[in-house]
């Protein structure tokens, strides 16, 4: 996989977060109290050749303060690293003041030693190996500042803090790029299996009483017989729906955007007249699919109750704001209070097909009549639906 396709990383840790990247937080934390011991070490070891003591005593000090902060309340943040890295390279350019330029042209140890590949490493962590290779270099240049000429030591140190930087960003990325394979791979077995057991429950009850309506109705002929054919039909439908393997059916209503306006196309027709702007609406699939159903569940109900010759206008508009559909027909209208008889009587069509939809999405659904008569139907998603 190459480095530039690797999926960008969060800029904090995420509770879900892969084991890989949690250990190697714990990895960084106890790197950094190792690192501030050597440091200390390496300090004391030549503290003859230190010319102010005091002040290498007060940047240790910072260094010890900071890292009892980062293990006793570890902050994984771009911001809490940003600040480690300044501590680290103000230590590193410190090294200046306490030592004689002949101690550090002799290849001294800096002040913090390895401690400022914790906070290159932490930043590789939260940002991948581009961030990790952008804190090895501001490290280097410090390294390079302080020591003036450069050295065998000093390049052999910079080598390690890129390696460091990149290489761990680099790693953490195919981590979380896994991670995100392995969610997405048991999301698609999740999805098949709840389409599995919808599909049991739907052939084992619906299915069957949809096959018996169409046999007996067929068997008393008349009326019975295009009742029978119209669950005939149904029936075929729905077993085609269930049989349906296929997990593309799954990613095309999670995945992508589609134009509402396009997918609300085949609605028009002699009755139906659409208005929709010039510009495409986008939203994500899933999204259009359920406000598609829901206006061809409102048509549903046009020429159920106002009747087949009524006309109906289905308005789209896009206001900046959020994306809203009013479907409005020419028909009598509804009576006051029609809506929720028919929900107490088990009908329904509307709170099912087309207001409990739109409480999914987080829109709204608003059905109204006029007083001249028609019946209006406003469909309304907020901005944050896209």
């Amino acid at each position: 996989m190459a480095l530039a396709r690797l999926t960008p990383t969060p800029l904090t840790t995420a509770p879900d977060e892969h084991a890989v990247v949690r250990g190697l937080w714990r990895a960084v934390d106890v790197y950094r109290c190792l690192a501030l011991t050597y440091a200390v070490y390496a300090v004391w070891h030549r503290r003859d050749e230190i010319v102010l003591p005091m002040v290498a005593v007060v940047v240790l000090a910072v260094l010890t303060a900071w890292t009892i902060v980062q293990t006793v309340r570890p902050m994984r943040t771009v911001r809490a690293y940003a600040v480690e890295l300044v501590i680290a390279c103000v230590a590193i350019l410190m090294t200046r003041v306490v030592d004689d330029e002949a101690v550090i042209t002799a290849g001294a140890k800096t002040l913090p030693s390895i401690w400022p590949a914790a906070a290159v490493i932490g930043i590789a962590i939260l940002l991948g190996w581009r961030g990790g290779l952008v804190a090895a270099a501001i490290v280097t240049l410090c390294i390079f500042v302080e020591v003036g000429t450069p050295t065998g030591n000093t390049v052999t140190n910079s080598v390690f803090v890129f390696l460091l930087g990149g290489c761990i960003g680099y790693c953490v990325d195919l981590a979380r790029a896994s991670h995100a394979a392995l969610t997405e791979a048991m999301r698609r077995d999740a999805a098949r299996a709840e389409r599995d057991r919808l599909a049991r429950t739907v052939h084992d009850g619906v299915l069957q009483t949809l096959s018996y309506i169409h046999r007996r109705a067929g068997d008393l002929g008349g009326e019975a017989a295009t009742l029978g054919a119209m669950a005939g039909e149904q029936e075929r439908i729905l077993r085609t729906l269930v049989s349906q393997h296929d997990l593309d059916v799954v990613d095309r209503a999670v995945a992508g955007d589609a134009d509402l306006r396009a997918a609300l196309r085949h609605i028009e027709g002699p009755q139906v007249q659409l208005v929709a702007p010039a510009e495409p609406i986008m939203l994500p699939r899933r999204v259009t699919d359920e406000v598609v159903a829901a206006v061809e569940a409102a048509l549903d109900n046009v020429r159920k109750h106002a009747g087949e010759s009524a006309r109906t206008w289905v308005l789209l508009d896009d206001d900046g704001k959020g994306v809203s559909v009013t479907i409005r027909d020419s028909g009598q209208g509804l009576p006051a209070g029609r809506l929720e008889e028919a929900a107490t009587q088990g009908r329904l069509g509307v709170s099912s097909s087309i207001t409990a939809r739109l409480q999914d999405l987080g829109g709204s659904a608003r059905v109204s009549s006029g007083p001249t008569g028609g019946t209006t139907v406003e469909l309304r998603l907020p901005v944050g639906t896209r």
